[in-house]
């Protein structure tokens, strides 16, 4: 499977009988799965269709789905309800002569809901659901377009991902490698600084002196923040190459770097340690950022 992106854009349409068919989806970050419709009235049957066909197709994201509907040069004559009007009239009139109020208008009746009907809402059933099929089959076209988007864009980010992956992996191997780490340097240093000691006040126990500085050069060392580096940049390339809906694992290893990293700049016993784990952790930054965008 691809990696998909959570952020896209489609458009599809098509006709009916005239009547034309158009479908717009956007596609944004999310922590699940989203899907907001806008349908025009009348056309609310559709909407568990719609979301049923966009479960199925993403796991993680925000979808917008809105449906237009137009008759373009054809005019779609309304068709009144003359019995429903004719009740409300009625009713209307009594309340005139029971209560006093103002008489109604007949814009103010035909405004009313139920009066006024659509083409649409005459048809007959087999119509309604050809009608109907056509508009969903507009919409596996849209969901087409936005899948391809989002794997479109999704590509591009595990190329970035990657890069980064690289970055990380590299920085750890110039934190193995410094020679800040060489036993003999740590050596070098503790028994500078064993001295210093002594010399400021020599009643110091140089034996105890010396196990204390061993005990802080082994708290010191970052052979298993490194190993830890390593195993985790393994598991995000395979990740990656995997596929599919990656970006919650992906977010957790960006956790586990960052924790990583941290330890290592609070372990270092040098300036050049320092700056490859501060390095480190704006990689780190710029990884986590990007797996945001991942489904």
């Amino acid at each position: 499977m691809a990696l998909q992106s959570m952020t896209g854009f489609a458009r599809a349409t098509g006709a009916h009988d005239g009547m034309a068919i158009a479908w717009e989806l956007r596609s944004v970050n999310g922590k699940g799965l989203e899907a907001r419709l806008r349908l025009p009235s009348g056309h609310e049957r559709l909407e568990p269709a719609a979301r049923q066909r966009i479960q199925r197709r993403f796991a993680r994201g925000n979808v917008q789905a809105s449906l237009s509907l137009s008759t373009g040069n054809r005019l779609a004559q309304p068709v009144v309800n003359d019995v429903f009007l004719r009740d409300l009239a009625g009713l209307a009139k009594r309340l005139v002569e029971q209560y006093d109020c103002a008489p109604p208008s007949a814009d103010g009746l035909l405004a009313l809901r139920g009066v006024l009907e659509l083409p649409e809402d005459t048809m007959g059933e087999e119509e309604r659901a050809r009608l109907d099929a056509d508009i969903l089959a507009v919409l596996d076209a849209a969901l087409d377009a936005l899948e391809a988007a989002r794997r479109e864009e999704g590509e591009a980010l595990g190329a970035v991902l990657s890069r980064q992956l690289d970055a990380i992996a590299a920085l750890a191997r110039r934190a193995a490698d410094d020679p800040a780490r060489e036993p003999e340097t740590i050596r070098a240093r503790l028994a500078e600084q064993v001295k210093l000691l002594l010399d400021a006040s020599p009643a110091l126990d140089e034996a105890r002196l010396h196990q204390e500085a061993a005990f802080l050069a082994t708290k010191a060392d970052i052979r298993e923040e490194i190993d830890r580096l390593d195993t985790h940049v393994a598991s995000a390339r395979a990740l990656l190459a995997q596929g599919g809906p990656a970006g919650r694992r992906l977010d957790f290893l960006a956790q586990e770097f960052n924790r990583e990293s941290n330890t290592l700049c609070s372990k270092s016993n040098a300036a050049t340690l320092t700056a490859v784990g501060l390095e480190l952790k704006a990689v780190v930054d710029q990884f986590r950022e990007q797996v945001q965008n991942l489904e």
